[in-house]
């Protein structure tokens, strides 16, 4: 039984959800540094943004173990080594963890490995940052920090309320793709300073799985690991009969590039990607089309959400957009011809338009890259590209047994295709293979779409409902199970909630809490106080299942 309660706010507040789980845990044997290491923002560590400098106890850090100085690990015991020299590992292998991949998944394993004395070593084929920092978030946010910046400009009748005048407000397309680019580079620049500060050794070359615990790191050399984690991210997905020439059919790996502001550009789906995309084209002066294969737009999102979305994202803006068809057929301009777009119905398939226009980018999500990691080398065969991993993220093999000492985090293994979420799970793999049992619950892992206004999510979803803030619990006991928001700052609020779920916090308990009065905080405050719960008891939430 669940219930659902929604609360209508000014129209620049509203939002959206997810939860998580905690087996019970040993403590470990070891305690953590008094200067923690693990900061993190978008799964990336405070020290690889530039926000404070490393510290150590003269010059290494050392952990202080308890009295028996051992984790029990299975049936075996091992003792935890100092971080001075980056761990010590087994006689027979070369390193405690190897992490095949460099993106936020695979830096916050390996920042966490360190941390806990392991011997490190992380395997970058193209460029430390993955697409997180390189292709994604980092460059997305900083074209979406100039959408929100044009828009504000733009306002004038806000700004007008305000006393404010300003003149017609520009943009140089060079200088703000100089702006992503920048940016980019220096965070991906923070990232390799931070692992090779801490001891990580950062091997260049595609890897590829020669056998159990044995990689192989470019053309010839052989690198041995006790534990091996799998972390290669996943590229753009385009699907048949669409052809890329990185010009005017284009993907998001191109658009972050920004090399053209099209008078008239299609966008295939209108999810996250999509989204956020429309926000900072629109904002430069570009009309848009979306391309949506479902009924309705937005259909990943919350459906009362979508709708009022669609009301503030797309019908106020240059936006026009067709529904429930397939674009089977995208041909670049060429010779002065348009870009052209065959669209056929999504249920009979019968044709249905041809549109021509500037530009096409095609966001119809992202696709495993997994090819050429040897998987057969050890029985392992992939499922649409993703790799079969079980809830603690080991790996599954074609006979249905799990792997031993290989584990898959983040966009490989499907899960949940975000940067935050290949860091957690990275970070749960850690905490198995030094000795204490952790269990990630993926429904208390927020997401964001950061399109003004965001809207952000945790947890489950409802099919009917009304409001902009959103909230879905059980009134026999309190539990939370999802919250949305739409609004004003939506991906910050969300957290409140996401924590709320990943301790299993009642609303009961959370409805004592003080917000400070004016803030947006409030719109959680008068939520939960809201709620009509039956207990009023205190008691810890049972244990979510996993998924």
């Amino acid at each position: 039984m669940q219930s659902s309660l929604s609360i209508s706010v000014s129209p620049h507040t509203s939002l959206t959800v997810q939860r998580s789980n905690r087996n019970a845990l040993e403590p470990l044997a070891f305690a953590p540094p008094s200067k923690p290491l693990n900061l993190r923002f978008c799964g990336l560590t405070r020290e690889a943004l530039g926000l404070s400098s490393l510290r150590r106890n003269s010059d290494s850090f050392r952990f202080r173990l308890s009295s028996s100085a051992r984790v029990r690990r299975a049936d075996k015991f091992f003792v935890s080594a100092s971080l001075s020299d980056n761990g010590s590992p087994p006689k027979t292998f070369d390193y405690d963890l190897l992490i095949v991949g460099a993106g936020v998944g695979g830096h916050g394993a390996a920042l966490h490995a360190v941390e806990k004395g392991l011997k490190t070593a992380i395997i970058e084929g193209d460029v430390v940052g993955g697409t997180c920092v390189n292709r994604g978030c980092v460059p997305s946010k900083a074209l979406l920090a100039v959408s929100g910046r044009m828009r504000e400009l733009q306002n004038d009748h806000h700004l007008k309320a305000l006393g404010l005048q300003v003149s017609a407000a520009g943009y140089d397309r060079q200088g703000v793709a100089d702006h992503a680019n920048n940016l980019a580079s220096k965070i991906r620049n923070n990232l390799t300073n931070s692992m090779k500060a801490l001891g990580v050794d950062i091997l260049t070359g595609f890897g590829t799985i020669l056998g159990p615990q044995k990689v192989k790191v470019g053309s010839d050399k052989v690198v041995t690991a006790k534990d091996i984690i799998i972390a290669t991210g996943s590229i753009p997905f385009v699907p048949k009969g669409i052809e890329v020439d990185g010009k005017t059919v284009i993907t998001s790996d191109h658009a972050l590039k920004l090399e053209s502001v099209p008078d008239w550009i299609a966008i295939v789906g209108s999810g996250y990607i999509g989204l956020e995309f429309s926000d900072v084209y629109t904002a430069l002066g570009s009309e848009v089309t979306f391309i949506e294969a479902l009924d309705q737009l937005m259909p990943g999102f919350d459906p009362e959400i979508g709708k009022l979305a669609q009301r503030v994202l797309i019908n106020p803006r240059k936006i026009d957009y067709h529904t429930g068809v397939f674009a089977t057929k995208i041909t670049p301009a060429k010779d002065g011809k348009p870009v052209t777009i065959e669209l056929i119905d999504a249920k009979t398939k019968e044709p249905k338009d041809t549109l021509e226009v500037d530009a096409a980018l095609i966001a119809t999500g992202r696709a495993p890259f997994t090819h050429g990691l040897g998987l057969e080398n050890i029985n392992v065969a992939t499922q649409r590209g993703f790799v079969p991993v079980d809830e603690r993220m080991r790996v599954i093999d074609s006979n249905g047994n799990l792997v031993p000492h290989l584990y898959c985090i983040g966009d490989a293994n499907g899960k949940m295709m975000l940067a935050h979420a290949a860091s957690a799970q990275g970070i749960s793999v850690v905490e198995q293979v030094t000795g204490r049992d952790h269990v990630l619950n993926h429904l208390s892992i927020p997401a964001a779409c950061f399109t003004h206004p965001e809207i952000s999510m945790v947890g489950l979803t409802e099919n009917e409902g009304e409001g902009l803030a959103k909230l879905i619990y059980r009134p026999d006991n309190g539990e939370i199970l999802g919250v949305h928001i739409f609004g004003l700052h939506a991906a910050d609020l969300i957290h409140e909630a996401s924590n709320a779920i990943a301790l299993g916090t009642r609303i009961q308990d959370i409805k004592l809490a003080v917000h400070a009065h004016p803030t947006l905080s409030e719109v959680l405050d008068e939520l939960f106080k809201s709620a009509k719960v039956k207990a009023h008891v205190s008691a810890p939430v049972s244990e979510p299942i996993a998924v």
